[in-house]
């Protein structure tokens, strides 16, 4: 008997049917029962294989994509993430937790990773989107974009102080791991990205272009973590100041809009009437646990959050396209593959107002902490309902039901990534407890002006 047949024999609790329209109450108790409990569990080990079988295989880090077709662009089979590897480190993590893993096997491989990109190029301190596994070097992303990008630098580094948390209080090897990973993090110039001290970070710079992408992050999406990363950074810090005139746009990026009757509290750039796709409620928070948290203008991001994704959700439901399959449990438009006209393979980020039909399984399995009955709606669905949807490493990138149950057979680090952590932090809030309690973490936070009882940060 197969692994999905063996989940489908043992999940027997009933599904609504795949085309239901009909409105569900959006519920964040906790409504798992053992056998889902079970199935939270295989998924979180199907999505490790991505980091683990098929890290690339010098760096150990994190391949930008795994395609089980077989089919890549030329030369990329050894190109890295360094977003992606960030994420890959916080589902290994879970992995040695759930003891899907051996802890020393994974200390050894997390300690090749720490050494590679100690050897890897750097642009004042910061990685370059893609690297090359072979060599360390930087792997343009664009023409301009071949330099350092303080985004994907701020995912990775998400990922290397969980790392650090984890083990700074281990064995010798441990230890030293930990130390390491220390070092990495403190070497990112955060201030060089303020553009010779202008009040807001920059998301590239180049050594041959310089600034020429001109890339300010102003405005909500999907980058806040670093924003605080670099307000925490012991070496190369950013103040307060740069936070509120930069990110918050000086409190201009708030909004009183509603959705369905749920205010979306802030402005999503580009995307105000329902909220940008869902990977802007997940990125950020797979380290930086959002319930409770505040700042001067969000009273509560885990609400922020939790709006964005039922916001989603209630518009799959409604569906107004009136696409097959849309419904209570089958939901979810984020950034991934997508079909083409021709049946092919591309890239979009999906979200209510870019909707072509085709559902990304990490919009709602990362949404865990948010809908959690809804997600795990989802989940059984998925695996119960339509094997044909999960491959070797957890359900594909992009299905859709609509065309004739079409998928691709293909994985992306940066949506693989996130479902792991995410249901972790919904079920023992492991990645956000260890991020919230490192001492830089705590003290930028406060710099900030952010408050959460829950870490005791007033």
């Amino acid at each position: 008997m197969n692994k999905i047949a063996l989940i489908s024999g043992l999940l027997t609790l009933s599904l609504l049917s795949c085309e239901s329209v009909k409105p569900a109450i959006v519920s964040t108790e906790n409504p798992l029962n053992t056998a889902d409990e079970v199935l939270m569990t295989q998924v979180q080990k199907d999505v490790l294989k991505y980091f683990w079988e098929y890290a690339e295989p010098n760096s150990m880090l994190g391949r930008e994509r795994y395609h089980e077709d077989g089919i890549y662009p030329q030369n990329d089979k050894n190109v890295i993430t360094t977003g992606g590897s960030g994420f890959g480190m916080m589902t290994i993590l879970v992995g040695i937790e759930r003891n899907f893993i051996p802890r020393k096997e994974a200390v050894k491989r997390l300690t090749t990773m720490a050494d590679f990109l100690a050897k890897s190029d750097r642009h004042h301190g910061a990685w370059s989107h893609w690297i090359n596994g072979e060599t360390g070097k930087t792997v343009p992303f664009g023409k301009k974009d071949n330099g350092g990008d303080l985004v994907e630098t701020a995912f990775l580094v998400q990922g290397i102080i969980s790392v650090r948390e984890y083990f700074k209080n281990g064995n010798t090897e441990e230890k030293i791991l930990a130390q390491k990973m220390d070092g990495l993090w403190k070497g990112v110039e955060w201030n060089w990205y303020t553009k010779g001290g202008e009040k807001t970070l920059y998301w590239h710079w180049s050594p041959t272009y310089g600034w020429d992408m001109n890339f300010p992050l102003k405005g909500y999406d999907e980058t806040l973590v670093t924003y605080i990363l670099a307000a925490s950074s012991p070496t190369h810090p950013i103040d307060a100041e740069t936070y509120y005139k930069g990110w918050t746009k000086d409190g201009t990026y708030t909004t009183d809009k509603t959705k369905y009757g749920l205010p979306i509290y802030v402005k999503h750039n580009g995307a105000e009437e329902y909220g940008g796709p869902l990977f802007w409620a997940q990125y950020s928070y797979l380290a930086l646990d959002p319930t409770g948290l505040s700042d001067r203008f969000v009273f509560n991001y885990f609400d922020l959050n939790k709006n964005h994704v039922i916001i989603d959700y209630k518009y799959c439901v409604e569906n107004p396209k009136k696409w097959k399959g849309y419904g209570p449990n089958y939901w979810g438009l984020s950034a991934g593959y997508t079909r083409n006209k021709d049946g092919s393979a591309g890239y979009t980020a999906h979200t209510p107002i870019n909707d072509s039909g085709v559902i990304n399984p990490t919009a709602a399995l990362s949404s865990f902490p948010y809908t959690p009955k809804e997600s795990m709606d989802f989940l059984r669905f998925l695996y119960q309902q339509k094997p044909q949807f999960i491959g070797s490493a957890g359900p594909y990138d992009a299905t859709s039901i609509n065309y004739e149950n079409w998928f691709t057979p293909r994985y992306l680090a940066i949506d693989q990534g996130t479902i792991s952590p995410m249901i972790e932090n919904y079920r023992t809030g492991l990645i956000w407890k260890l991020f919230m309690n490192a001492p830089e973490i705590q003290q930028g936070l406060k710099k900030l002006d952010f408050r959460s009882k829950k870490y005791n940060i007033q």
